[in-house]
């Protein structure tokens, strides 16, 4: 389990897309545009028809990549036919994982992740009281297991999830689903200290979309910044522009860099330790 590697020597840009949006060869490119920007860790939506976390912009990502015949097998080689260098997460809903191959609860859907070179799960719907049997396949396989906290977990619900999580924690930033603000919340800053005594990498996601944006939250103390609809926005935009894969590539990873260099921007504000 190495996720946390992304996050050891600067604050971790971690993009989001769903695969296979709007179809599978402009997806591949996009992912791979998205590394040439400075992902990080790229976390890659397996489609679910029902996503109850997601905002109107990513379930409509998922609709397209639904159609265009994504299914988790086709996933499976879309990560082996990836062409990138860094750490890929999957992000989906558990009754994908636990009806996978034989029915034996979900070790089959993460044996075949580790084997095409998925290194992290996240699983938005599933309860840290019911984690168990992932935990233990993901523990058996090599696998991070990434949970989700909201602004409203605290108490034995929080260190549950804490207890079981490993590569990073995703700090949602705000109540409500995904989708990009035009601001930040302040409830960041409460979240993060809600989880300083912890030792795991902390990662903000819900509603960045600039590079002010990622600056401020790592500067609030962030160890990275978690950006989906953002993204997404720019595919579902070239897609309905009928823009060139190449023209939609180009700006995804002019995004990510200005949202990998907001980062490190904000890392560069934080107070430094005096010295002794």
């Amino acid at each position: 389990m190495g996720l946390e590697r992304a996050f050891a020597d600067e604050p971790a840009f971690v993009p989001y897309l769903a695969a296979g949006d709007p179809n599978y060869e402009a997806s591949l490119e996009y992912v791979e545009a998205l590394a040439r920007g400075g992902a990080d860790v790229i976390e890659l939506g397996l489609p679910f028809s029902e996503p109850i976390a997601e905002g109107k912009t990513i379930q409509n990502a998922i609709v397209r990549s639904l159609e265009a015949g994504m299914t988790p097998d086709r996933f499976f080689e879309f990560v082996t036919d990836l062409d990138v260098d860094v750490p890929l997460v999957c992000m989906t809903y558990y009754n994908l994982i636990y009806q996978y191959g034989t029915g034996d609860g979900p070790r089959p859907f993460v044996e075949k992740a580790a084997e095409v070179g998925i290194e992290g799960l996240v699983v938005p719907d599933l309860p840290a009281e019911e984690a168990g049997p992932l935990r233990r396949a993901c523990d058996e396989f090599g696998l991070d297991l990434v949970f989700i906290v909201a602004p409203t977990t605290t108490g034995d619900r929080l260190e549950r999830m804490l207890e079981q999580v490993s590569g990073y924690v995703y700090v949602q930033a705000r109540l409500g689903v995904t989708g990009a603000r035009e601001d930040v919340d302040d409830a960041t800053e409460e979240s993060l200290a809600r989880l300083s005594d912890w030792d795991v990498p902390k990662a903000v996601g819900f509603g960045i979309k600039t590079g002010d944006h990622a600056e401020r939250i790592v500067s609030a103390g962030a160890d990275g910044v978690i950006v989906g609809s953002a993204l997404v926005d720019i595919v579902a935009e070239g897609h309905e522009n009928r823009d060139s894969v190449e023209e939609v590539a180009d700006r995804l990873e002019a995004k990510a860099r200005e949202l990998k260099e907001g980062a490190l921007r904000g890392a560069s504000e934080r107070p430094q330790p005096e010295r002794t």
